[in-house]
């Protein structure tokens, strides 16, 4: 947690403190010395911060002041602990940051997505309640009555209600087609499925969903969205290591959101990712079964279509399967060169 008002640094601003570099500090690891400051990110965080003002003060070899306090609406709060504040599990915290009341209080803090306590405050009380009915279903064919980017918060609190949720019951509560419950439902209790399994490698498919109260009529959707979910994963932290790689050389925008996705037909996975403007590349896009190519619109990089595109104007690829980082950016760099 940041406290409010209080600036954060990273491991590059305490290499800057410490006068050494970056991959030094990394490698030696200071700020696990006896004395030095407590990061302020939750334990599970993946990029450490510390309090700016604690490390200058070691630096100095001043005493270390403290930042404990009471609780501000100001202080910012990372995804692990705005979801404790809000009540979910932080695994399920994604499905809730389409909450205009959350995006638009979006904090990006050293490449760190954090939002105001206030905000998640909010979002937390304008939460809906049960008990909204629109008779015994929609009309075929309908449309949604809830906003698209909250089918997944609203049907959540369902399922957390009740393992064993209907599809029916999720149309009545919530006034949305029948289609879209039956996705949402599958794909929560996928994640679910999938967070299980992650904590016990050794546990079955079926244990798992055994274990979470899940119907025997409902696996056979929810285990096939657990197995989209555990590929989306693994394949996750190399994606967001090309992304990271090309913010370092200023071609991305820190912060952006990168999402895996299962592709086009279904087959393959994929992610986009948007490149700043002024290269006259919008974007660039990785496919499971081609690897690594440029795309020629932003709105909508990865297409419609099914399959890798063919080499055209506008789309040159960068290294098949999972090149390494470093050649995904050399590969661009010289395709931007020659644009």
């Amino acid at each position: 947690m940041i406290r409010s008002g209080r600036s954060v640094v990273a491991v590059a601003g305490v290499a800057r403190m410490l006068g050494l570099s970056e991959r030094a500090v990394r490698d030696k690891r200071p700020y696990a010395r006896e004395g030095f400051p407590a990061p302020v990110t939750s334990p599970t965080g993946r990029t450490l911060l510390w309090d700016q003002k604690q490390v200058e003060a070691f630096v100095a070899g001043a005493p270390v002041p403290g930042i404990e306090g009471p609780e501000s609406d100001g202080d910012l709060l990372d995804r692990h602990e705005a979801a404790a504040e809000l009540g979910v599990k932080a695994t399920s915290w994604a499905n809730y940051t389409g909450d205009p009341a959350l995006a638009n209080h979006l904090v990006v803090v050293e490449g760190v997505e954090h939002w105001p306590r206030s905000a998640v405050r909010a979002s937390r009380d304008s939460r809906p309640g049960r008990g909204v009915r629109h008779g015994s279903g929609r009309p075929k064919g309908s449309g949604d009555f809830v906003p698209r980017d909250e089918i997944l918060p609203r049907t959540a609190e369902l399922l957390e209600a009740d393992p064993a949720v209907t599809s029916q019951t999720v149309v009545a509560e919530l006034g949305m087609a029948m289609t879209t419950a039956m996705s949402a439902l599958a794909t929560l209790r996928g994640r679910r499925i999938a967070d299980v399994l992650e904590q016990e490698p050794a546990l079955g498919i079926e244990e798992a969903a055994t274990r979470l109260g899940y119907p025997p009529a409902v696996r056979k959707r929810a285990f096939a969205a657990a197995r989209l979910e555990l590929r989306i994963r693994t394949a996750r932290p190399y994606v967001e290591g090309v992304a990271a790689a090309l913010v370092a050389a200023g071609l991305a925008e820190a912060g952006d959101r990168v999402d895996v996705v299962e592709g086009p037909g279904g087959e393959a996975l994929a992610a986009a990712i948007c490149l700043r403007e002024g290269f006259g590349v919008p974007a660039v896009v990785w496919d499971e079964r081609s690897g690594w190519r440029t795309a020629f619109n932003r709105r909508h990089p990865i297409g419609k279509d099914a399959g890798p595109r063919p080499e055209a104007p506008g789309i040159a690829y960068l290294g098949a399967g999972r090149p390494e980082p470093a050649a995904v950016t050399t590969a661009l760099r010289e395709v931007l060169t020659t644009a």
